[in-house]
Formats: C-alpha cells, sequence, structure tokens
C-alpha cells in the first residue's frame, strides 16, 4: 500500500513542486494539501496520513506548533512528522525536532532523500539530514537555551554509546547494520533500550541528548 503523506507549505509552489516530487514515486501518494500550519492539523486529523510533510515557516500556526499538535508529548495517537526548512541554522527546525517532528530536511535536498525521509518517518524511523546534523544540534546544544539534559539510572553499554554516536550522525537503521556488522533487530533492540534508558520518545530526541551531554561533537 502507497504511503499516504499531508504536504504543508505557505507558498504554492513549493507545495507543487513537492507533491510532484513525492507523487512520482511508486510507494508514496499525497493526499492533501495546505497553505498554512491550521489547515494542516485540520486535514492530517481528519485524513489521518501515514506522514506530515510541514514547512516550519507557516502562517496561523507555524510549523513547530503544528509538530507539537500532531506528534507532541501530549498526543496519544501520533502522526509521523518531517519537517522541511529553507535554513539549516535556522533555530525553529531545533524546536521543531524537541516537538517531536522525526526529522527534518532542507528543501534543497533532492527527490531520493525527500522520499528516503519519507519513508522512514512512515516506518517509525527517522532520516535527519546528515550534512547539517551535526552543525545544528551541536550548536542549539551548546547555547545553553535548554535545560540541563537528564542522565540515564542506568549507564549505557559499550555497544549503546556506538549505536548512540551513529544514531546521532543521522544514520538508518539499515546503514547501522551495516556499519557495526550486527542484525537489524539488534539494532532495533539496542534503540529502543535508549530511548527506555534516556527517557526519550525517538531517535531524533537520541540524537538531541547525545549533543546535548557532549556524547557526540560537531
Amino acid at each position: 500500500m502507497s504511503i499516504r503523506v499531508i504536504v504543508a507549505d505557505d507558498q504554492e509552489i513549493a507545495r507543487t513542486g513537492l507533491r510532484m516530487i513525492l507523487d512520482a514515486q511508486p510507494d508514496i501518494e499525497v493526499v492533501g494539501e495546505a497553505g498554512d500550519g491550521a489547515r494542516a492539523v485540520e486535514l492530517a486529523r481528519r485524513l489521518r496520513p501515514d506522514v506530515c510533510l510541514l514547512d516550519i515557516r507557516m502562517p496561523r500556526l507555524d510549523g513547530i506548533e503544528a509538530t507539537r499538535s500532531l506528534a507532541g508529548p501530549a498526543v496519544a495517537d501520533p502522526i509521523a512528522v518531517v519537517v522541511i526548512t529553507t535554513f539549516d541554522l535556522d533555530e525553529y527546525v531545533y524546536e521543531a525536532l524537541r516537538a517531536g517532528a522525526r526529522g527534518f530536511l532542507l528543501k534543497d535536498a533532492g527527490p531520493d532523500l525527500l522520499g528516503q525521509a519519507v519513508r522512514a518517518a512512515a516506518n517509525g524511523d527517522a532520516l535527519i539530514a546528515p550534512s547539517v546534523t551535526a552543525r545544528l544540534l551541536a550548536t542549539f546544544a551548546g547555547a545553553g537555551a535548554t535545560p540541563r539534559p537528564v542522565q540515564p539510572i542506568e549507564a549505557l553499554t559499550e555497544r549503546e554509546e556506538q549505536i548512540l554516536a551513529t544514531v546521532a550522525r543521522g544514520r538508518t537503521n539499515s546503514e547501522i547494520a551495516r556499519e557495526l556488522h550486527i542484525s537489524l533487530s539488534t539494532v532495533k533492540s539496542h534503540v529502543a533500550n535508549l530511548m527506555t534508558k534516556l527517557g526519550v520518545r525517538n531517535r531524533v530526541e537520541i540524537a538531541i541528548w547525545a549533543y546535548e551531554t557532549k556524547r557526540v561533537k560537531s
């Protein structure tokens, strides 16, 4: 079955371009478009897509608040969100990840990476643009804008530290399995253990924690 996606961007030409790229992929179908965040939230709650692709800067309700409404900590049945932005040093991207987004991309990412991000989100995984992950997260983690990160009650194992580092650098589960020469199921198990030990909800928050605690540096 096709992955059902809603695209939200306040620029019509951008929405059209994103829709064309996604609809051209055989396993992805755009089922709705929105020109602002409030409309995106309304559509998402009504249509229940697999993934919402949200621009950060939109009228009425920006991408951060739209993300929090659809995927935030208080949402009982969250919808996967991928945020997309023009600027690779935009603090709003960091805030969107904090709000529950599973990943982010730059608008010049290209069709292949866009498709990969949507598929990853639909599968419960996440894709963070490798070209900006380290610089963006490290910059804002070190800016003192967030509370001191909570340390795990139980120490991480050596293997979990390895998994932590690869997740923080934007690797998918399949890439981690190949890089560390372990099975995909083993990677998933370690990622789940990390979420439990760190008290986070997804791999994006794992990456943020890794930079905030200086486990990984740019």
